[in-house]
């Protein structure tokens, strides 16, 4: 069936996987990783097992349910119905708009390198963050295929600086500067839940190919191509990146350090190589913005065309956007910057991403259970069922593990707003009803 809709290949469905995943997180949280000393990195690798399972289930989803947008939302409701579906929408939609302020907050990060004032003027990195969050809000509501080539352009200028800082860095790597394997003095099962959660923000929008995928030309070939490459690019870029970046800085300089990745690199090659990884941090945290600003009004859309989002979100413009829904969730990702801008910009960013973390782990927790439905539902061939039954398994157990992860404090106040969507819920069934 052909789509009328605007429609991006492979190659931007890639990019907004990509894209999505490098933004802020691998340019500022390895100041906050190296707190917890090179565990770090098995939990990196652990993050990365468990993301890929994630990867293969909404590949797979996606061959299942084709050309229906709304991803982990859409699956849920396959397996769940809608209560659970909304509730899913409901916390992915939170994700989003708290985890933009987040990245909001990396580009600051990475700008502060070039303007130092960003870091400890309150006033200057707001009106600079919200400048930039409303600037890309317009600009996609321009609709997908303008987004698209964003993203493949911000995708392409984030690659290529880690790339060059990779090769050159392990010619510069001292293995004295390689912190100790936990620091934290609490178990190494505990630390590593931890770590694990924070290292899984980063692999937040392995999803992101199934969301607009009526959107996406032959989306049952593209979106599970493009998110498995996606996720494979991504890991291998983050684990490497990390371990040099271990081998440059003292743990000390490192973990207090706004730019890391640029400090390393004065190291490598003076002052103008430091700028050019600044500049690709801030280009990284961009094109993340992007495309997580595009994201945010196709899951309330999905969901209001099902009468369990406000009708609002699913009004598109002339462009096909839902520029409504994608202003609507700015307008709140705003609201969160101007809450948050009193400590400093790597305490605010480890508060925000287990916060906004948790709230899509929920999410991918269903999606994984209710894939293990549908495939029984399917009633395929034994050793075909097992397999899928094994993969929905270890999706399900890594999101529950890394739940357990983020702490009482944030499981607490993630749940929180969980349940407060639940009155929401009520009356967009009370309204169903009175419209019958």
């Amino acid at each position: 069936m052909k789509s009328d809709k605007q429609q991006v290949g492979l190659i931007t469905a890639t990019s907004l996987v990509v894209g999505n995943m490098i933004g802020a997180a691998i340019y500022v949280l390895p100041a906050t990783l190296a707190g917890y000393g090179s565990i770090s990195i098995l939990a990196w690798v652990l993050t990365a097992l468990g993301s890929l399972a994630l990867a293969k289930i909404f590949g797979n989803f996606s061959k299942i349910i084709v050309q229906k947008s709304g991803g982990p939302y859409i699956y849920t409701k396959e397996g769940f119905g809608d209560f659970i579906a909304f509730l899913m929408a409901w916390g992915y939609w939170i994700s989003i708009w708290v985890g933009n302020a987040a990245i909001a907050i990396g580009v600051i990060s990475a700008l502060s390198f070039f303007i130092p004032v960003l870091e400890t003027n309150a006033l200057y990195s707001v009106l600079t963050g919200l400048g930039l969050i409303w600037l890309l809000t317009w600009m996609n509501s321009l609709g997908i295929k303008t987004s698209g080539r964003i993203q493949v352009i911000t995708t392409l200028f984030k690659i290529l600086p880690l790339l060059g800082f990779i090769l050159l860095g392990i010619f510069y790597f001292d293995t004295s500067n390689f912190p100790e394997f936990n620091l934290t003095g609490e178990s190494d099962l505990k630390t590593v839940a931890v770590v694990a959660t924070l290292t899984l923000y980063a692999f937040l929008g392995v999803e992101c190919a199934t969301i607009p995928a009526e959107n996406i030309k032959d989306p049952q070939k593209t979106v599970p191509r493009a998110t498995l490459l996606g996720t494979v690019i991504t890991t291998l870029i983050y684990i490497f990146a990390t371990v040099v970046l271990f081998g440059l800085i003292p743990v000390e300089s490192l973990k207090n350090s706004p730019a890391p990745f640029a400090e390393a690199s004065n190291l490598i090659g003076g002052q103008y190589s430091g700028y050019i990884v600044a500049a690709g941090a801030a280009i990284a945290a961009l094109g993340a913005l992007n495309g997580w600003i595009l994201i945010s009004g196709q899951i309330p859309m999905a969901a209001a065309r099902d009468r369990l989002f406000p009708r609002v979100f699913k009004k598109e413009n002339s462009r096909q956007t839902p520029a409504l829904g994608i202003a609507i969730g700015s307008v709140l990702t705003s609201a969160v910057m101007l809450m948050n801008f009193s400590e400093s910009l790597v305490s605010q960013f480890k508060f925000m991403i287990l916060l906004s973390t948790l709230t899509a782990l929920v999410p991918y927790l269903f999606t994984s259970a209710s894939y293990a439905l549908v495939i029984i539902e399917k009633r395929i061939g034994m050793p075909k069922l097992i397999r899928n039954l094994v993969l929905a398994a270890l999706g399900f157990s890594y999101s529950l593990w890394t739940i357990y992860g983020s702490g009482t404090d944030t499981v607490f106040y993630g749940f929180l707003l969980l349940l407060a969507g639940i009155p929401f819920y009520i009356l967009m069934k009370y309204n169903q009803k009175k419209d019958q």
